[in-house]
């Protein structure tokens, strides 16, 4: 019996390079950074005043009033704008939508962290309390509403999930969204990641475990540098990104177009340590393995890696490590890069909008560069061809994205181009 084929049919973004998919994907291509000082707080108690954020963002360019977002966090409200694009990008309306067999899964790792911060705030002020905490702290900040107010705004009513593994939370939901898809149980998924954490609660929180960068508070833009001597840390990100993914058949019968396909999905976890990666990356490589022998493909017919590149120490030379360990001599002939040298790190919602720059790598035959790559690290293991600062033209006719998180949690989506 022939396995039921995935396909992407319409796509949507929200993020630090741009809110919609021609924009983030025209200045990741060209190297254009979305990185800044923080705005969204004031940092000054801090170490860390860089991160990435959302810029000119209204919910009612995607045609959503105000009026209807009132009760959303922040995350709620980028991938529900999110949502709305790739469903109209799909051919869809917001009628026709529930006419169908559709569901909805996200990830997202840490949900309304704005809400959390302002009810801390209230509970804990000299003149608060219990009392003065907003009634609606609980919806707003538990990470599941983002789903859930995506699938009440359309009116869906088929299965409404959010995954929440860390870092890999985007990639993994989207792994389970073509798995769904497959089994038959829905013909349609809206899936990818969301997050918004950029609070002083949340920047403290990583900062203390001295994963974020320090070094480049006055020149922004080169504080997430992967893969370079010089990194010190990630830098926190937001946005959301989501993908209709069809059933084949389904997309055909409606004449949808499609982008590529999704050919393969596979997770592990390092069974090792709550923050730190298994060094030699074998734990990662078990994913990767397992989405090649999901997608029947063999390491050679890979030409585009995404990293997850987060531009700490551990990350980016275990990261290489796994490719290796994945990829054998092929790791060297691979086009490999991080987009979180512009985009910053989305945690829930990276590999979501990872996997759309590989489906955006594969139409247009280019892949995006790793900014701020100016001395690299061969000396500590980071020894592959990691696109450094400049994108180049190339033939792909199938990318792999892998993300790591916390946790040990690793995943892995492979998208090819669509050949019928």
């Amino acid at each position: 019996m022939n396995r039921r084929r995935v396909v992407i049919t319409g796509m949507g973004v929200v993020s630090p390079v741009g809110n919609n998919v021609e924009t983030a994907w025209n200045n990741v291509k060209n190297g254009v950074s979305g990185l800044g000082n923080i705005s969204l707080f004031d940092s000054s108690r801090l170490k860390v005043h860089v991160d990435a954020e959302v810029k000119n963002f209204n919910i009612e360019d995607y045609g959503i009033s105000s009026r209807a977002t009132r009760k959303m966090a922040r995350f709620s409200k980028f991938c529900l704008a999110a949502s709305a694009q790739a469903i109209e990008d799909a051919g869809y309306t917001k009628e026709t939508l529930q006419a169908e067999k559709t569901g909805v899964l996200l990830g997202c790792c840490i949900g309304g962290m704005d809400a959390t911060s302002d009810a801390f705030k209230k509970l804990f002020d000299s003149e608060g309390g219990p009392d003065r905490m907003p009634p609606l702290t609980t919806p707003l900040m538990i990470s599941n509403e983002g789903a859930a107010n995506v699938s009440i705004y359309y009116g869906l009513k088929g299965f409404s999930w959010t995954l929440g593994t860390a870092c890999a939370s985007g990639t993994d939901a989207l792994g389970l969204a073509v798995d769904l898809v497959r089994s038959g149980r829905v013909d349609l998924c809206l899936s990818g990641g969301t997050e918004a954490a950029i609070t002083e609660f949340a920047v403290a929180s990583f900062q203390v475990l001295q994963a974020l960068s320090t070094h480049f508070n006055d020149e922004p833009q080169k504080a997430s540098r992967p893969f370079d001597k010089e990194r010190d840390g990630f830098v926190l990100g937001e946005g959301s990104a989501v993908f209709m993914l069809e059933e084949l058949e389904h997309a055909k019968a409606r004449g949808a177009k499609i982008y590529a396909e999704v050919a393969g999905f596979g997770s592990s976890c390092d069974a090792y340590h709550i923050t730190a990666p298994l060094p030699d990356g074998s734990g990662a490589a078990l994913a990767v393995k397992e989405a090649l022998e999901d997608a029947g493909m063999k390491p050679e017919e890979i030409q585009y890696y995404n990293a997850h590149g987060t531009s700490t120490r551990a990350n980016d030379k275990g990261e290489t490590a796994m490719l290796k360990a994945a990829f054998g001599d092929h790791a060297y002939k691979l086009h490999v890069s991080s987009t979180k040298s512009m985009t910053g790190h989305l945690v829930g919602a990276a590999g979501a909008i990872e996997a759309l720059f590989c489906v955006k790598a594969i139409n247009e035959g280019f892949v995006p560069p790793t900014i701020n790559l100016d001395n690299q690290d061969v000396e500590g293991g980071c020894d592959l061809d990691y696109t450094p600062n400049k994108g180049v033209k190339a033939e792909i006719t199938a990318a792999a994205s892998a993300s790591l998180g916390f946790g040990g949690h690793n995943g892995c989506i492979i998208i090819k181009k669509y050949i019928e």
